[in-house]
């Protein structure tokens, strides 16, 4: 069976993989459960790594840029388990390492980037709620990043000589605190920005009544839980909130200050485009399609400074010229690759890069790492030879259709089911359970009865 550019059987690694690193079982755990359910874990991705160096390092190089004060908008573009989501964690994993600032959210028919019944807000709520940090990796840092802010600017306080219970501090420290907030004001919303944060570090110091409530005020304000613009400037005497129209000025915003709070930026990663693709009106869609182009033009122009913004999607939902992103003809004009790219040959600084597959020397290593986290998460003592990996993804390449249809998150799949099926059943041999019926069913119809090393059978040898 010919299994086209995505398997290339007859490579030959140069020498075997490194042995794989003993990853702790609560990483393990999650990683292991999260493979089989189809989805990227959100931790431990260091250890089941491989390929993707070329799109990580042109990735990276947005990240230098974005720390220097400028922006940057990519597009990743693959299939349906091709890589996109996994991609997109473990740029997350790099960029926070660094010191930045991730927000993650998958749009979804509740979550759009435009809509007028709060489905852009549920966005903004999302990525708020999803805030994370090196010291905070799974979300829900915003509190911390206050917290940290607040307490930097009153040390700065105390080592001028004040002392918190000295009478002239809580004065010394707001003077301090609009040192920094000022310079959000010649930004869009920058000044009720600076107003806020004001509250959140007087209310730190204990120079507000009911800190505590205080600080709890500010937090709803941040994650965009207040429902009227009378409910904030009452609360907080701010005359504004986090809407459908302004939240992706907010987290322009929110980028800015977090280079004042010692960060070095804030990166965006928004998964799932496909949904804005299946919204059914038209003229919804171009909506969401005219909301990424601002924010497409405003990370290219200049507009936006200190942030980065990652989306994902499948290449029938950018590229459809009926639906999809480049039925909007200003986007389109803007993201089409050119007459030089070719299959082989891609432009990674382009806006949009497409992922091209993993290799199966990559695959191998990949499923070699699996196995050895499996048998010491379970202890089953039961070692999976090369000589068996390389039947699986045999058998794997072997399936109809598979030159254009699989795809990393299946294999995986499978795998993870086959090292379960071997751990509980001691008495089941490896290479048995290969060759069986139940496996074999999806395998093409001319390969049936055929030995293992015939020429419609894909072999791999190591």
């Amino acid at each position: 069976m010919n299994t086209g550019a995505a398997a290339a059987p007859e490579a030959q690694p140069e020498k075997a993989p490194a042995k794989p690193t003993r990853v702790p079982k609560r990483i393990a755990k999650t990683i292991l459960n999260a493979l089989k359910g189809g989805v990227v874990p959100r931790i431990g991705l260091p250890y089941i790594a491989v390929g993707r160096n070329a799109e990580i390092d042109a990735l990276l190089d947005d990240v230098a840029v974005i720390e220097e004060g400028g922006a940057s908008f990519r597009f990743i573009v693959g299939k349906y388990g091709s890589g996109k989501s996994f991609l997109l964690q473990t740029i997350r994993s790099h960029v926070m390492d660094r010191g930045f600032v991730v927000a993650d959210a998958d749009l979804s028919p509740e979550r759009r980037l435009h809509g007028t019944k709060g489905q852009g807000l549920a966005t903004y709520r999302e990525l708020m709620q999803n805030l994370a940090t090196k010291t905070m990796p799974e979300g829900g840092a915003l509190a911390l990043i206050l917290e940290r802010w607040s307490d930097a600017l009153r040390l700065e306080v105390a080592e001028s000589g004040l002392s918190p219970a000295a009478p002239g501090f809580a004065e010394a420290l707001e003077r301090r605190v609009l040192a920094h907030v000022t310079t959000l004001d010649d930004v869009v919303h920058g000044f009720e920005f600076g107003r806020v944060l004001s509250r959140y570090a007087l209310a730190t110091a204990g120079a507000l009544d009911e800190p505590e409530a205080q600080k709890s005020l500010v937090l709803k304000w941040f994650r965009g839980e207040f429902a009227t613009k009378a409910e904030a400037k009452t609360a907080l005497g701010v005359n504004l909130v986090a809407t459908d129209d302004n939240w992706y000025d907010f987290l322009k915003v929110f980028a800015l200050f977090l280079k004042r709070a010692g960060y070095k930026g804030l990166l965006v990663l928004i998964d799932e485009l496909v949904n804005l693709y299946k919204i059914p009106n038209t003229v919804s869609r171009q909506y969401n399609y005219e909301k990424i182009l601002t924010m497409y033009n405003d990370t290219l122009q200049g507009k936006a400074r200190h942030i980065g913004i990652v989306m994902s999607g499948t290449p029938q939902c950018v590229e459809d010229r009926r639906r999809g992103i480049f039925s909007y003809e200003a986007l389109r004009s803007r993201l089409e690759s050119g007459r030089f790219v070719r299959e082989g040959r891609r432009d990674l600084m382009s806006p949009v890069i497409h992922l091209a597959p993993l290799s199966v020397e990559e695959l191998l290593v990949l499923i070699e790492k699996l196995a050895a986290m499996h048998r010491d998460l379970y202890a089953t003592n039961r070692t999976i030879d090369e000589t068996t990996l390389a039947a699986f993804l045999s058998a794997e390449y072997g399936r109809v259709g598979a030159e254009t249809h699989i795809t990393p998150r299946e294999i995986i799949r499978d795998f993870i089911e086959f090292l379960n099926i071997l751990a509980q059943n001691p008495d089941v041999e490896p290479q048995a359970l290969i060759e069986s019926d139940a496996f074999r069913a999806a395998i093409g119809p001319s390969n049936a009865g055929k030995p293992d090393d015939s020429d419609d059978f894909v072999e791999f040898t190591l």
